[in-house]
């Protein structure tokens, strides 16, 4: 089965175009006012219907209330992915939108993986993320990784994906490291916070479609 891999944090036209000509499986989109990427529906609704059908769209949330939820969703996307959101709060949005759910796991300890149990029923599809600081004003898209030791010989309670730190340089390795089927990146293809760039873009799907 081929690695694929999600851009995340898309905010301009020019930015989704790279990861659509670049092979994405996955285009994020992150609806969290304090982030640098952050998006609202009314820009979404725009950009995804630059999205081909094959290609998923995903909103990413930091334990997000309904209203914003439903205006998300209104502007097309296929899944969510949840940050700081308990199990029980993640099996209610999954319920009520109706739409493939992702559970982020924050990842600094083996404790932090062996956690993600309590999201099956819950979620589809688990993304271990590293754990930022305590106090940190954003839950991910900081460039932080985890020890990708902490994955040796887990058996996921879920469908999973690799996020955190991850780049060209080092897409391979994490792959090769963890077995990872979906990557997913966002700092690694940044000039600045919250600023894709097209080639970075471009770069990274290449190392992931040769790895």
């Amino acid at each position: 089965m081929p690695v694929t891999a999600k851009i995340c944090g898309l905010s301009t036209p020019d930015a989704l175009a790279a990861a659509v000509a670049g092979g994405a499986s996955h285009v994020g989109f992150v609806f969290f006012p304090p982030s640098p990427r952050n998006v609202t529906p009314d820009q979404v609704s725009g950009l995804a219907r630059q999205v081909p059908g094959h290609i998923a769209r995903v909103g990413v949330f930091v334990d997000p209330d309904d209203a914003l939820v439903d205006r998300a969703v209104a502007a097309g996307l296929d899944a969510l992915q949840l940050h700081k959101t308990a199990p029980a709060r993640v099996a209610a949005i999954r319920q009520r939108t109706g739409r493939e759910v992702w559970a982020a796991i924050a990842v600094k300890t083996r404790a932090d993986v062996d956690g993600a149990r309590q999201f099956a029923g819950a979620a589809d599809r688990l993304l271990y993320d590293a754990r930022t600081p305590d106090g940190a004003a954003l839950p991910g898209g900081m460039g932080l990784r985890f020890d990708w030791r902490l994955l040796d010989g887990v058996r996921h309670p879920l469908p999973w994906a690799l996020s955190g730190g991850l780049d060209t340089a080092n897409v391979a390795e994490a792959i090769g490291r963890t077995g990872a089927r979906l990557v997913d990146v966002s700092s690694g293809v940044e000039t600045a916070p919250g600023s894709k760039d097209a080639g970075k873009i471009a770069a990274f799907l290449a190392a992931v479609a040769a790895a």
